[in-house]
């Protein structure tokens, strides 16, 4: 499960785009803050489950969220202010006949590593995923294959990506867009929709409730966060997600992605009603990130002394050197007094 946001610079209150993702995972499943730096993409590449070829040409620098057992990644930003998740969907191809090849987050980390723009990330996945194909379980210890689908942004604009197997279908977004766990391109959707898929109890109300934020411009960025932290939806199937020993909410971002400047990422790791949103400017040295499972400890009633140092690190931060790594350390401070 998974639910992504984007409103670009016409629909919102600083003109910048602004990207949203809650990653929804198995809830004990840590996820790991990393940067990857640019390099030359000069040699084979391990993916999760299949090798693939070099490029030839250089790599583009990004923050992610990554599963500590994938090569892929959840998601993420880039140097260029690309920004990308992923989402399971499911289609009327059965996903667990495919032979391990590429994952949904192993496309979401090569579009991130070798686009530039949200247009020619789109063209990097697409061109892989007809190469290689989809197939291998999204889960470890379980056998648990599926589709995905992505939303795709930058400064300027944003796509959505869906796919079945190696076929796919991609629109362009106009102001605003959200994705969850179904189809929404309406060719692609009335084609390969699964017909017992539950979209109107599981999805629906979490993908409703993000395109009820966005119909409010201009879209603001505590507007987003406080959507992602929200509990709309059914029986623990909720934007900020609960289902005891399935599923939760266990990372989240909120990417400010301008024209120009440095892009920012909100970074967050555990449940987003339960932690942090981090500021990092991306291409900085990231500092050293506090792990998931001391985020994972965190409850409700911490959420005074989270909000008091959520709202000092937006107000402090600053795109030098130094920032990522000393807001780190202030979130770091704040959780040890909170015995975390």
């Amino acid at each position: 499960m998974c639910d992504c946001l984007v409103a670009l610079p016409r629909a919102t209150a600083e003109g910048r785009t602004i990207f949203a993702k809650n990653s929804d995972r198995p809830p004990d499943e840590p996820q790991r803050i990393e940067w990857l730096p640019p390099s030359r993409d000069d040699v084979p590449v391990r993916a999760t489950y299949v090798t693939v070829a070099p490029s030839g040409a250089d790599t583009v620098g990004a923050v992610v969220s990554r599963p500590w057992w994938l090569w892929g990644v959840e998601h993420g930003v880039n140097e260029a202010g690309v920004a990308i998740g992923n989402e399971t969907i499911y289609t009327r191809l059965d996903p667990r006949g495919a032979s391990p090849a590429l994952v949904g987050m192993d496309l979401v980390r090569f579009g991130l590593q070798r686009g530039t723009t949200a247009h020619a990330a789109l063209e990097v996945m697409t061109g892989l995923l007809e190469r290689y194909g989809q197939g291998g379980s999204g889960h470890v210890n379980a056998e648990r294959p599926y589709w995905s689908s992505f939303l795709i942004a930058d400064p300027s604009e944003a796509w959505v990506l869906e796919t079945s197997g190696r076929t796919w279908a991609a629109e362009w977004v106009g102001d605003t867009r959200a994705i969850s766990n179904r189809t929404t391109i309406p060719a692609f959707d009335a084609e390969h929709r699964h017909p017992k898929q539950p979209v109107a109890t599981l999805v629906d109300p979490r993908l409703d409730a993000s395109r009820a934020v966005l119909a409010v411009e201009p879209v603001e960025l505590d507007a987003v966060k406080a959507h992602l932290r929200s509990h709309v939806g059914n029986d623990g199937w909720t934007v900020c997600m609960h289902v005891p020993g399935v599923e939760a909410t266990t990372a989240s971002v909120v990417a400010e992605l301008p024209s120009g400047p440095r892009p920012r990422a909100h970074l967050l790791l555990g449940s987003p009603c339960a932690s942090v949103f981090v500021p990092v400017f991306v291409g900085r040295p990231l500092g050293a990130p506090v792990e998931w499972e001391r985020f994972a400890t965190l409850r409700p009633e911490h959420r005074d002394s989270l909000d008091e140092l959520e709202r000092s690190l937006l107000a402090d931060a600053r795109d030098d050197d130094e920032w990522n790594a000393e807001a780190w350390h202030r979130v770091e401070e704040c959780l040890g007094s909170l015995g975390a």
